[in-house]
């Protein structure tokens, strides 16, 4: 499944996260790529506050980039947020414990080019495009089906907040 979606500004953008955020379960990893400002942290703050939303603890959700990953216990759920702008090698992601992390937590990784070959090949590919508008084009790429259901709610969410 591959599909595009104009986001006209950061409201958009926290639907698309939220609807993220309504599905995804322990084991499911989204993989965060576009240029520096395309709003990867972003997604992946509001993805992680409506999360902590449900049990009334919403928290600052810094950039993790100096420490490459934040994880944050939500619930009976961890969620792991790695930024791996800084990581030089692909041997350090081992040290970080991602690969545990990719079985057991919800994952959204920043950068995940520098994955290599430990990317999962179940994980949501989510591609940030800055348009000349300072909008947003997001392009979903995924082979796994239980991705569907998201993109589904993404066009009817954004279809109804794009209207009004």
């Amino acid at each position: 499944m591959t599909t595009r979606f104009y986001l006209k500004n950061t409201t958009d953008t926290e639907w698309a996260a939220k609807c993220f955020a309504e599905v995804m379960t322990p084991g499911d990893t989204v993989l965060l790529q576009g240029p520096v400002g395309a709003g990867k942290t972003d997604f992946a703050r509001r993805f992680i506050q409506t999360r902590q939303s449900e049990f009334g603890c919403i928290e600052d959700v810094p950039s993790p980039t100096f420490t490459l990953v934040q994880t944050y216990p939500v619930g009976d759920t961890e969620i792991w947020h790695a930024d791996l702008y800084r990581l030089t090698d692909v041997d350090e992601l081992y040290e970080l414990g991602l690969e545990a992390a990719f079985e057991t937590a919800i994952c959204l990784v920043e950068w995940p080019e520098r994955l290599g070959s430990l990317a999962p090949t179940d994980a949501m590919w989510l591609r940030f495009e800055i348009t000349e508008d300072d909008a947003r084009i997001l392009h979903l790429d995924a082979q796994h089906p239980k991705w569907d259901t998201i993109a589904k709610m993404l066009t009817i969410k954004l279809a109804e907040i794009q209207d009004t």
